[in-house]
């Protein structure tokens, strides 16, 4: 066990681990630490506490001054200037390339580019050009589609901001198999997020719907309930219950029951998808 403090950078929600390194850490307070791209300004989200790490960790340089947030905020100032002339150089050069963001390192010594793509592309000379201008170290990373979205922020279909760029720190491995699970429509509008794949939220109860999709029988199934053989024509995996359409006597109606009060048999063919789409981890919605 090791006494550490949780930091976290702007536009990122991953955590990382650093010590004090001496210092009384509060939540919410600016420091500055080392990292790989140099000294970097962040925040305190968890103050210090024992917790097990696998690798020696950084100090804490020291605690953000006024001057520090500053600099920061200067930073800040010089992005939108800093895309407006790399757009411009881009469409200059005539590069098949979408600037996305940028962002420059805490002691200005670099500034990043973000942009995406549909191939390769040879930025040699916009990096020339780039570096004439600002007089610093030049870098342009390639993201691909999910990362464009983190990056840009925005509002999901469920009202809250993309889970991405809020709350998630790494992309989860998200299937067409998850929204099966959940019985979901498979409608690209209804299972998209903005960057066009899977919504990554089909997979934070993924493991409670996959255990009850495989005690509930198939809608059209025919079943045997405490009031006679019927058909399936809803499940509610949340509750577990089936409704039932039941015909007797000549007269249809509808019944709920918990699905443990039912019974049927999986078949063969079912079993198969089944073994199939736990195949299926592609994170791409299918056409229609």
């Amino acid at each position: 066990m090791a006494k550490v403090v949780i930091i976290k950078f702007k536009g990122n929600c991953k955590p990382y681990y650093f010590t004090a390194g001496g210092f009384e850490l509060t939540r919410g307070q600016g420091v500055i630490v080392e990292t790989s791209r140099g000294l970097e300004y962040g925040t305190v989200v968890e103050p210090e506490h024992e917790a097990e790490v696998s690798t020696p960790l950084k100090p804490v340089v020291r605690i953000a001054t006024e001057k520090d947030l500053q600099t920061v905020e200067y930073n800040e100032s010089r992005r939108a200037e800093a895309m407006r002339i790399c757009k411009e150089k881009v469409a200059a050069r005539g590069l098949a390339m979408k600037i996305i963001a940028c962002e420059f390192t805490f002691d200005g010594s670099k500034v990043i580019f973000y942009f995406s793509a549909e191939g390769r592309v040879d930025f040699r000379e916009l990096v020339k050009d780039l570096a004439a201008v600002f007089h610093i170290r030049i870098e342009l990373r390639q993201v691909g589609v999910r990362d464009e979205t983190r990056l840009l922020g925005g509002v999901a279909p469920c009202g809250r901001e993309v889970c991405c760029a809020s709350c998630m720190p790494d992309f989860r491995k998200v299937s067409i198999k998850m929204a099966k699970n959940q019985g979901l429509s498979l409608n690209p509008t209804k299972i998209s997020g903005l960057c066009g794949r899977l919504m990554c939220c089909l997979s934070y109860e993924n493991e409670y719907y996959a255990g009850a999709f495989k005690k509930m029988p198939k809608i059209g199934a025919s079943v045997g309930t405490p009031e006679g053989q019927g058909t399936v024509i809803t499940t509610n995996m949340l509750n577990m219950q089936v409704r039932v359409k039941i015909e007797k006597e000549g007269s249809l109606f509808y019944r709920d029951f918990p699905v443990d009060q039912l019974t049927f048999r999986r078949s063969a063919q079912a079993e198969k998808e089944e073994s199939e789409s736990d195949e299926d981890d592609s994170d791409k919605i299918p056409e229609e």
